[in-house]
C-alpha cells in the first residue's frame, strides 16, 4: 500500500471579528476537502492573534495562541519548530483550496529533485501576471509572479541552509526576503500552474489599517539587508 504523505500546513490568523474567522474557518475547510486522506494528511497549525477568543481549536488543527506579539515570520517559525514533517507549507488565511492542489505540487517535486520551494498557481491573480493555468511549471524567484508569499510549500531540508525565518520582518517584505535568500542559496522555487490555490487577496488586512504604517521601516531594512550583500557578491533578485 502507497505511504501517507505528511504535510505540515502553518496558517496564520487574526480573527478580529466573527466575519474574519469565518475566513479561517472557510480556508481550513477547503483545505481538508482537497486531498484523499488515503493518500495526504494535513498537519494544520494555526497561530491566532486574537486571544479573545481562546480557547477556541479551530476544527481539525492545533490552535496556538502565543504570548509574544506579532510579527510574520516570528509567527511561521513558531508552527515551523512546532512540527516535523518533511514538507512544510506557510499559508495566509484567507485562501481557498481546489481539489488536488497538493498533489499536483509533490508530483512536481518527485520529477524535479532539484527543486526546494513551490507556489500554487491563483485563478484570481496569476492570469494578470501573464500565466495561463495547467500549462507547465516556471521557475523564478519575483514576488507575486513565480514567488506567491501567500502560499509558499517547501521541504523542510530549505531550513538547514537558510536557517529560521528572518524575524525582523513584521509583515510586509517577507515573501520578498524569502526569495532574495533562495536565490542567494541556488535552492530553486516555481510556480505550478496544475496546482490551485485562490488567493482572496488580503481580505484580512483590509480590515487592519494599523499594519500599513509598518511598511516603510520593512523596506528601508529589506534594502539595507540585501544592498549590502549584493556588495558582498551574493546574487539576489
Amino acid at each position: 500500500m502507497k505511504n501517507k504523505t505528511e504535510i505540515d500546513i502553518i496558517i496564520l490568523s487574526f480573527a478580529q471579528n466573527e466575519e474574519l474567522k469565518l475566513i479561517t474557518q472557510h480556508c481550513i475547510s477547503s483545505l481538508m476537502a482537497s486531498e484523499g486522506r488515503e493518500a495526504i494528511k494535513f498537519n494544520i497549525v494555526v497561530i491566532e492573534s486574537q486571544k479573545e477568543i481562546q480557547p477556541y481549536q479551530y476544527p481539525n488543527t492545533t490552535t496556538i495562541y502565543p504570548e509574544e506579539g506579532f510579527g510574520y515570520h516570528r509567527y511561521m517559525n513558531m508552527g515551523i519548530d512546532m512540527t516535523s514533517s518533511k514538507y512544510v507549507c506557510l499559508c495566509n488565511n484567507d485562501l481557498h483550496f481546489h481539489p488536488g492542489w497538493a498533489t499536483e505540487i509533490l508530483k512536481v517535486f518527485h520529477k524535479y529533485y532539484d527543486l526546494s520551494s513551490a507556489s500554487p498557481f491563483c485563478s484570481l491573480h496569476h492570469p494578470k501576471m501573464g500565466f495561463e493555468e495547467g500549462s507547465g511549471i516556471y521557475p523564478g524567484y519575483r514576488n507575486r509572479y513565480e514567488i506567491a508569499g501567500w502560499c509558499l510549500f517547501l521541504k523542510r531540508d530549505v531550513f538547514r541552509l537558510t536557517g529560521k525565518l528572518d524575524e525582523n520582518y513584521r509583515f510586509w517584505c517577507a515573501d520578498n526576503d524569502y526569495a532574495n535568500t533562495l536565490a542567494a542559496l541556488k535552492l530553486r522555487h516555481a510556480l505550478v500552474s496544475s496546482s490551485v490555490v485562490d488567493h482572496l487577496d488580503s481580505c484580512t488586512l483590509d480590515q487592519q489599517t494599523e499594519e500599513l504604517a509598518i511598511a516603510a521601516g520593512e523596506f528601508f531594512y529589506l534594502e539595507k539587508k540585501w544592498n549590502y550583500r549584493k556588495m558582498a557578491g551574493w546574487t539576489c533578485v
